[in-house]
């Protein structure tokens, strides 16, 4: 059977897997089958003390077999296609579905709330501490697909943010992300290339990281810049270990500054370097508008530029730095590089925006509570399985490993994008993202 080229990629998943829930909970919702979707509301109750067992009282057996199987059935099917192994890829699920148990117990303690540990932060911490001090099997590492689960949420995420919202905002949220994309990425390339004397294409490997979309940025940048896989890897660790340092640092400085939620939200997407270590910052705000505020900005923003900066830096590999013959780069490259989970934000914000086009208040109001209310836990438990991946995949040694030349330069960016992204978020841009989603 001929192999069909865009079923082997991630976004194009995410996209049929993430539009598919959009579609269907909306559609039982609206044809009065609400009550058979509800089966998938995986959702536990605090609890306090020693009693556990409150935690699973609004749950049954059916929840947890009808959830693991329907999300075990569809990641087995994409194993397939993304050339993986379907045993390995089910097993490695098996425990990440355990482990993400784990982790909503833990943060569903009444200790953990008060002590606002929010499920993103407790699941990366676990998967830090077993990702470097337990001997984790090769097989399952490789099922470990950390992007492909952040862009499911991603397009679940889309479902919540209303077309009209990302119309009013979308402007305000582009140009901050060219601003600080633009300051971020020439920081990073001069200080590698120009301060270290790093190869261009390795320099723009790791601007491409900080500045850009982090993990899929580097890899995306890398290679379009003809780049060294060693370096691409370099790059990667770089990003991961401060993208790690950010999902900590990045809620604490909120708090201590007493942040209005979506100033902080915005602080978050302007100075944070992945999807996935992202929205853990901004989920551990605890309010929805610092999500909002972080998706417009990250998501919408900065990610999008990946595909013009792939054909400039492809473009001056061939004509600058590595000259070759017979080299084209031509604007279907835009297409090739452009991250295609995008397109599934807006697509799951378009539909439910026609859904309740003629909707009025109150039957607007219940389906946020009920359809969107159940995305939204769909969306938390993703997210999840992507913050436990991203602790499982560190591995702090080969970090510290790296050569101090690329991270002194990828933490000058950081020293620029830091203070840079909080002067846009609280003063420039203030007054739009204090009254954001008000």
């Amino acid at each position: 059977m001929k192999k069909i080229k865009w079923l082997a990629k991630e976004d194009s998943w995410a996209n049929i897997i993430g539009l598919f829930l959009v579609l269907g909970i909306s559609a039982f919702w609206f044809f009065d089958g609400f009550w058979i979707a509800k089966v998938f509301n995986l959702k536990f109750s605090s609890w306090s003390g020693t009693k556990i067992t409150n935690t699973f009282k609004n749950l049954s057996v059916l929840n947890f077999i009808v959830f693991f199987c329907f999300f075990g059935i569809w990641f087995g099917i994409v194993s397939r296609f993304l050339s993986k192994n379907l045993l390995n890829f089910i097993f490695g699920f098996c425990i990440l579905f355990a482990l993400s148990v784990l982790v909503f117990l833990i943060s569903n303690h009444t200790s953990a709330k008060e002590l606002q540990l929010e499920s993103p932060l407790i699941a990366l911490l676990l998967g830090l501490v077993l990702g470097n001090f337990a001997n984790l099997p090769r097989w399952f590492k490789d099922s470990l697909l950390t992007e492909f689960y952040v862009k499911i949420g991603i397009v679940l995420m889309g479902a919540t943010l209303p077309l009209t919202l990302l119309i009013s905002a979308g402007g305000v949220a582009i140009l901050q992300a060219c601003i600080i994309t633009i300051v971020t990425f020439w920081t990073i390339y001069f200080a590698a290339t120009k301060l270290f004397k790093l190869d261009p294409s390795f320099g723009a490997t790791l601007g491409a990281g900080g500045s850009i979309c982090g993990v899929s940025a580097a890899i995306v940048i890398g290679n379009a810049a003809k780049a060294k896989q060693e370096h691409i890897s370099l790059a990667i660790s770089i990003v991961v270990l401060w993208a790690v340092v950010m999902v900590i640092l990045l809620p604490l400085l909120c708090k201590a500054l007493g942040l209005d939620a979506g100033v902080a939200g915005a602080w978050i997407g302007t100075s944070e370097f992945a999807d996935s270590a992202g929205l853990a910052a901004a989920q551990s705000i605890g309010n929805e508008r610092a999500i909002a505020a972080f998706t417009l900005i990250k998501v919408i923003g900065r990610d999008m530029f990946v595909g013009i900066w792939a054909v400039l830096v492809a473009f001056l590999s061939v004509a600058v730095w590595h000259k070759q013959e017979n080299t084209q780069v031509d604007i279907g490259t835009i297409w090739e590089r452009f991250p295609k989970f995008i397109l599934g934000f807006l697509i799951a914000s378009v539909l439910v925006s026609l859904f309740t086009l003629n909707l009025d208040s109150v039957s607007n109001q219940q389906f946020s509570k009920e359809a969107l209310g159940l995305i939204k836990t769909l969306r938390n438990w993703v997210f999840t399985w992507t913050f436990l991946c991203i602790g499982l995949n560190t591995q702090f040694k080969k970090i510290i490993a790296v050569g101090y030349k690329p991270f002194v330069a990828f933490t000058l960016g950081v020293m620029v994008n830091l203070p840079l992204g909080y002067l846009l978020s609280s003063y420039i841009f203030e007054d739009f993202w204090t009254n954001f989603m008000q």
